[in-house]
């Protein structure tokens, strides 16, 4: 498994440069197969695991936390060391049955209530990543970042990571936290794909916020890892029965999956697995997380991390419009 490198100083941690994504772990996919998925990962050389205190409340019985709950009870039986996990708080419906409208949000005391029960869930003492999953633009920043160092100085989160802001209220946390000397964002989450949507038509997903050139631009600039969510569309680059989202419906999404399949049908690859390998050696970097209900589909994944695409089909894949 090729590695990356998050977080700087004495924070810094290796980590496996596929993250492996627990979101319908307790609740769409059952335990037997979540501890099958997740042995197979780390068996394979993946260390990264990422979850959100959400997960999954919008599934049938969901109400956040089985996630970060079925991880808790996986850590109990098993003894893997180097596993770094990443969890997130902000989201989580403070309503039964209610979505994003009534998230708890990012006021200081929530953010640390959040994580103490995230903690708890999780069975572990520390987080190593902790995200504020949306923005909550009720609370001051300094209110949101000052609950965040002290999570950092207490030794209950390793490295902190914002997820699905825009890029002026990183630049202004960054700005924030340099000015006290204190913890800042280190790591960054975003929804990314070899497809690219119109940026004027809204994801249907709630929340999600696609990482635009603006967005990468300042994490090459700053150094900071990008974390890339539905980085295979949730099964739509090969399955039928799973629709592109409104966003990729425009022409250059044909053109794209024309240069897709010609370079999958030279690798003898699939389509996940040349998405996988592009955005293995995407400039600036990112980190493909991805996601998978079956230990068959990671296996998919997993072969891609061998896959050395040539300049030649990179530039192809690069040019496609």
């Amino acid at each position: 498994m090729r590695t990356r490198t998050i977080g700087s100083g004495e924070s810094t941690r290796q980590v496996s440069a596929v993250c492996l994504g627990a979101m319908p772990f307790g609740t769409t996919v059952g335990e037997e197969e979540s501890f099958a998925i997740l042995d197979r990962f780390v068996a394979a050389g993946g260390t990264f695991i990422d979850t959100a205190n959400n997960y999954a409340f919008w599934a049938p019985g969901g109400r956040g936390g089985e996630s970060e709950a079925l991880l808790g009870r996986w850590l109990a039986a098993r003894d893997y060391p180097e596993v770094v996990l990443a969890t997130k708080v902000g989201a989580q419906p403070t309503v039964p049955g209610a979505g994003l409208e009534a998230a708890q949000g990012l006021a200081g005391d929530t953010v640390r209530a959040a994580a103490r029960a995230s903690r708890e869930r999780l069975g572990v003492e520390r987080v190593d990543l902790l995200y504020t999953h949306i923005e909550d633009r009720s609370v001051a920043l300094e209110e949101t970042l000052s609950a965040l160092a002290d999570l950092v100085d207490e030794g209950v989160v390793g490295l902190l990571g914002a997820s699905n802001h825009a890029a002026w209220r990183l630049e202004r946390a960054r700005a924030v936290a340099a000015a006290s000397g204190r913890p800042g964002y280190s790591v960054l989450q975003y929804r990314y794909s070899y497809l690219q949507p119109r940026y004027d038509v809204p994801f249907p997903e709630g929340g999600h916020v696609h990482a635009s050139p603006e967005l990468l631009d300042f994490a090459k600039v700053h150094g900071l890892p990008v974390l890339v969510y539905s980085s295979l569309l949730s099964g739509a680059y090969t399955r039928p029965d799973k629709p592109l989202s409104p966003p990729y419906d425009h022409p250059g999404t044909q053109a794209r999956l024309a240069a897709l399949d010609e370079v999958a049908k030279e690798t003898g690859a699939t389509r996940n697995q040349v998405v996988t390998a592009w955005l293995l050696g995407h400039d600036p970097q990112v980190l493909p997380l991805v996601g998978a209900s079956s230990v068959s589909q990671l296996d998919e994944v997993l072969d891609a991390v061998e896959l050395e695409l040539t300049a030649d089909q990179r530039v192809r894949l690069d040019a496609a419009r």
